[in-house]
């Protein structure tokens, strides 16, 4: 009954604005709940409701209440807003955590999210920020599917996403069953954004791919793996840097494209030491300049053939499955 009564209680501000006025209260608390019967199939709608009167209750109820006997899902359409999580909150160093369900404070992902924030500072050599990131997770994939909807309508369909704007850092989620791999995603996207302005997509996401793994993995995303040596086999992919460095900041990235974004980052921190300072450098150039540095042009003065050594580092990696 709570999804038909949510409804109406949306409107109630609407009735009294308007001076409505219920001459039977009884009566509309009878007509509500056997519309509920009604919309459940529990009861068929007896023929004094279908002939309901002016001076019983207004127009808009009847309206509302056919509504809801008649619409499938007419809840999702008009029901009440969802909320942003805002009952919990867990603060672990730049983490503020607000949730609508009680996570422990040292939960294990928690304590890998705030652990995170020290390997992204020592691999990519860059300082760590005070700036908070608000995570906002909800315990539930309809209730975060809904808010996303209204909030960020032209979004894509995705578990979780990171937005920046002038002032604050957000994380959006819920807890679902690779809840730890999105938030190691989304937070490696915050912790990098609040010390080096304007990354590249490319290397924005593969950074985000590298870390989004569980601690001790080495940054090897397994699934990326097996589909660049598949599609590399079958002559569907090859490298190409200079592609990926072109693509607008706005650019909806295919799954290709974050997989070789994965890999371009694996190979410059993995490969040798030389590869290594490249995309550190690339990083503090950034963040001193606020311009992003075409990384194509560094890489292909120390490795002209840097499409080959990528191609045998993904090969080694394939191999290791």
């Amino acid at each position: 009954m709570s999804c038909f009564l949510e409804i109406v209680n949306t409107n109630l501000e609407a009735f009294f604005s308007q001076e409505i006025k219920y001459p039977q209260k009884a009566n509309f608390k009878r007509i509500v709940y056997l519309a509920y019967l009604a919309n459940s199939g529990f009861a068929i709608v007896p023929a004094s409701i279908r002939k309901l009167q002016d001076g019983l209750v207004s127009r808009f109820i009847r309206l509302t209440i056919l509504l809801a006997i008649l619409t499938p899902g007419g809840c999702n359409v008009v029901g009440r807003p969802a909320t942003i999580p805002s009952e919990k909150e867990v603060i672990r160093d730049q983490l503020i955590i607000h949730s609508d369900f009680q996570l422990p404070r040292k939960h294990r992902i928690v304590n890998e999210l705030v652990a995170r924030r020290g390997d992204i500072s020592s691999q990519l050599n860059v300082p760590t920020s005070d700036e908070p990131i608000h995570v906002y997770l909800f315990s539930d994939e309809k209730t975060f599917r809904k808010f996303m909807k209204q909030k960020f309508p032209a979004f894509p369909h995705r578990r979780a996403f990171f937005v920046k704007s002038d002032t604050t850092l957000m994380v959006y989620a819920y807890w679902g069953s690779r809840v730890a791999e999105d938030l190691r995603h989304e937070v490696t996207h915050g912790y990098l954004h609040s010390v080096v302005p304007n990354v590249p997509l490319w290397m924005d996401e593969g950074i985000a791919e590298y870390f989004e793994v569980a601690r001790g993995s080495d940054g090897i995303n397994h699934p990326h793996v097996s589909l660049l040596a598949q599609s590399f086999r079958d002559g569907s992919w090859r490298p190409d840097l200079m592609r990926l460095e072109n693509l607008p900041p706005t650019s909806e990235m295919s799954q290709l494209d974050y997989a070789e974004s994965w890999l371009w980052v694996h190979f410059l921190l993995n490969s040798d030491a030389q590869t290594n300072t490249l995309i550190c450098e690339a990083l503090a150039e950034t963040r001193k300049s606020g311009k992003a540095t075409t990384m194509s042009q560094k890489l292909s003065a120390y490795l002209p053939d840097s499409d080959v050594q990528l191609v045998s580092h993904l090969k080694s990696l394939a191999d290791g499955l």
